[in-house]
């Protein structure tokens, strides 16, 4: 039997990690050089923003992510 882990983070910790992130990806995309390179970077870190955009909007109650019903 394989044991399973399972990890409880709570929506102040995932936006920091996800601020983290997006700061590590910023300061990744300053020393980018190749084209390829700077475009994976540049929708990553897009991603990142966007979904830190929910979290901040779900805490404020602008938006919920769960169905009507």
């Amino acid at each position: 039997m394989t044991a399973r882990v399972v990890f409880h983070i709570n929506k102040e910790m995932m936006t920091m990690l996800l601020e983290q992130h997006i700061e590590e990806l910023r300061l990744e995309l300053r020393e980018a050089i190749d084209p390829v390179e700077r475009r994976e970077i540049e929708i990553e870190l897009e991603l990142a923003r966007a979904e830190l955009a929910v979290i901040i909007a779900e805490q404020d109650g602008w938006f919920t992510s769960e169905p009507p019903f």
